[in-house]
């Protein structure tokens, strides 16, 4: 126990200094003394072992994973103990320090039995960002399964960043309002053709179909997404206005055109080393004098000035690991700029962008919440295992929006006619009334 709570002391400071409180597997608590946002759980005395060999953020994550380690209270909170660690750890001589008290430290076996979803498969499936891999890239992260999705978003499964007005908006309420703000700001009209890039579960396609008039057009690379879309669409009585395709964006026709082109949540799949190709496409079916909504997330922290040691510090801490392997495989966010950059060389015009990061912070806690109201069921669809990976990676995310290192931002982009003309109204009045 001594050994331990030494190691613990190295990695996070002594206990008055805390902002939380850390309770042992004998029940021996160490707490700051004040209100603590969480506690952290430590299981077995082999879980530091685990949790610090190798050092890096993949291990810290993975002693959660396989419940070495709990958290109770905030998990988004607990998101600074990486953080924490890797600045505690900052020199060879702290990290070789800690490596000899961690090497004193019992050794004990993880229960086995956990059901696990990884991405390592997909090392083997073509080049990274080929139509191949993509498409099964895009198939382990949405076939989690669509009733698992439906613990936890919203009734008419959005899974991208929710527009709160006010702050107190209910999800469904925010999601609704979401997607009608995708439409005005393409200005939607009726009888137009509009191209959802990336249309999940076909929310966007079906609200634009209902209150726009327009005939809206989807791709998908997941079959569960397409079937589900299109049984929705076909219980609205839709299905002559709403077509789902599973398509690599590639794939679209060049001599089908479109009015309208939305892209939400979808760009974050692509890779700075595809984002030429995703702009292009949808530059080509795009109408001249039309309009490209593109809302994605971006690398807040990249784009700002680093140390030089720091990408060798990403490596060895493994800083991107636990998205790559778990949730995202091949997925890497870009600054703002390399975007749409990318997108002005293809020929589009920046005519506006907005940042909506306050308004995924409060999406991701919505999730976090419904998802742990659902917990026995979660578990019962998915396991445990991949219940906590997703429980995880949403408080992680929304600390990251909270804190600033990544953002989410619509950008509307035109394609300008013979003319140069972009079809606009000078102000954007017509979007708050």
């Amino acid at each position: 126990m001594r050994a331990a709570q030494v190691v613990v002391e190295d990695l996070f400071g002594p206990v008055p200094v805390r902002p939380f409180a850390v309770r042992y597997w004998d029940g021996t608590l160490e707490s700051p003394g004040t209100e603590v946002a969480f506690t952290l759980l430590i299981r077995r005395p082999g879980s530091l072992r685990r949790l610090l060999l190798p050092p890096s953020e993949l291990a810290l994550v993975e002693a959660f994973l396989h419940d070495d380690v709990d958290v109770e209270g905030d998990l988004e909170a607990s998101a600074e103990l990486g953080d924490l660690v890797a600045r505690r750890i900052a020199s060879r001589r702290d990290l070789w320090r800690l490596v000899r008290r961690v090497l004193a430290l019992p050794y004990d076996r993880r229960p086995r039995g956990q059901r696990e979803h990884k991405a390592e498969g997909l090392l083997g499936v073509g080049r990274i960002h080929s139509r191949r891999r993509d498409r099964a890239a895009v198939q382990f992260h949405y076939d989690v399964g669509n009733d698992f999705y439906s613990l936890w978003l919203d009734r008419q499964m959005v899974y991208s960043c929710a527009y709160f007005a006010r702050g107190d908006e209910d999800l469904d309420a925010a999601q609704t309002a979401k997607l009608d703000y995708v439409c005005r700001k393409l200005r939607l009209r009726p009888g137009e053709r509009f191209l959802d890039i990336g249309c999940g579960w076909g929310a966007l396609l079906i609200h634009a179909a209902q209150h726009y008039n327009v005939h809206a057009f989807g791709i998908t690379l997941s079959e569960r997404q397409a079937s589900f879309a299109r049984a929705r669409a076909a219980a609205a009585g839709l299905g002559d206005r709403v077509e789902i395709e599973v398509r690599d964006y590639r794939e679209l026709n060049p001599y089908i055109r479109f009015d309208k082109i939305a892209s939400v949540g979808m760009v974050e799949h692509v890779g700075m080393e595809r984002l030429d190709d995703y702009f292009a496409a949808a530059y080509r079916v795009l109408e001249p004098g039309g309009l490209f909504l593109n809302h994605g997330i971006v690398a807040i922290a990249d784009a700002r000035p680093r140390a030089w040691h720091s990408p060798i510090t990403d490596v060895l801490w493994r800083r991107h690991a636990f998205i790559t392997k778990y949730v995202f495989p091949d997925g890497r966010l870009v600054p703002a700029a390399a975007m749409l950059g990318r997108a002005e060389r293809v020929g589009f015009e920046l005519r506006d962008v907005e940042s909506l990061r306050d308004h995924y912070v409060t999406t991701l806690r919505h999730w976090v919440r419904r998802l742990e109201a659902q917990e026995g069921e979660a578990v019962g669809l998915v396991g445990q295992v991949i219940y906590r990976v997703w429980r995880l990676y949403m408080a992680a995310s929304a600390h990251g929006f909270r804190t600033g290192r990544i953002g989410v931002i619509q950008s509307l982009l035109g394609k300008p006619d013979a003319e140069g003309a972009v079809e606009l109204p000078r102000t954007r009045a017509d979007l708050y009334r």
